[in-house]
């Protein structure tokens, strides 16, 4: 039995192998890119010949800029969003009764003052008042007059007008400013000229470090002279806001 075994398995491996060869292919595959573009350069010779290329007519279309109607609408660039906090200003243009009734009371009253809002800040000022701004005006040179259109009150000894205010407790309490309507004053400031503060030396140092490191400041600030300051009569605002 065991003979029998040893010999069939002699037969086993000594006979031909039946099954089917693997033919292994290369690593790398050589691949042609032809271009896309409608160049008739770039079109290979078989394709050109065989007549199926794309003809001049669907070329020249392909290649012509988009007609564009005469009676087409320009697009229009997109509007800046304001940021969360960004102050909104309101301008009342209209007239209101209580306004019709102040103004010629207001305006029979002789030294007026009123409240500028320049770069959001509120300035109370009469006629030949100087004021110094916090900051500097770049591009205001001495001699310049400068016409200030943002107030919020004006008023004399026994009356004032005053702009609407927001309702407190609402979400645009803080963001929203309203000012009154500027062609019922006029507000004109000159420019003085510039001032400087002393130089300021800080010190600066780190916990547990000896370096001390000196820092040197010296603002600037703007000076204006209050020139005019004239409340218009009912009558001028009125023309002033049938003319426009």
């Amino acid at each position: 039995m065991a003979l029998f075994a040893r010999t069939v398995r002699r037969s086993l491996l000594s006979a031909p192998s039946t099954r089917p060869q693997i033919l292994s292919l290369p690593f790398r595959a050589h691949i042609t890119t032809v271009s896309h573009s409608l160049e008739t350069d770039n079109v290979p010779d078989p394709l050109i010949q065989s007549g199926q290329h794309i003809s001049e007519e669907m070329k020249a279309k392909v290649q012509a800029p988009p007609s564009v109607p005469k009676s087409a609408p320009t697009p229009k660039s997109p509007a800046a969003k304001p940021t969360a906090n960004a102050r909104e200003d309101s301008v009342a243009k209209y007239i209101t009764p209580s306004v019709r009734e102040m103004l010629p009371l207001l305006h029979s009253q002789p030294h007026h003052y009123i409240s500028i809002h320049i770069h959001g800040r509120p300035y109370l000022l009469t006629a030949g008042d100087t004021l110094r701004l916090p900051f500097l005006m770049p591009d205001a040179k001495a001699g310049d007059v400068l016409r200030l259109n943002r107030a919020t009150h004006i008023g004399s000894r026994d009356y004032t007008l005053k702009a609407p205010e927001v309702i407190k407790g609402t979400r645009d309490h803080s963001k929203k400013v309203f000012y009154l309507d500027e062609r019922l004053f006029t507000c004109r400031a000159r420019v003085v000229g510039v001032e400087s503060e002393p130089m300021r030396i800080m010190e600066k140092t780190k916990r547990r470090q000896r370096h001390v490191k000196h820092v040197r400041s010296k603002h600037k600030y703007t000076v204006l002279k209050i020139s005019e300051l004239e409340v218009k009569s009912l009558e001028e605002y009125e023309s002033t806001l049938k003319g426009q």
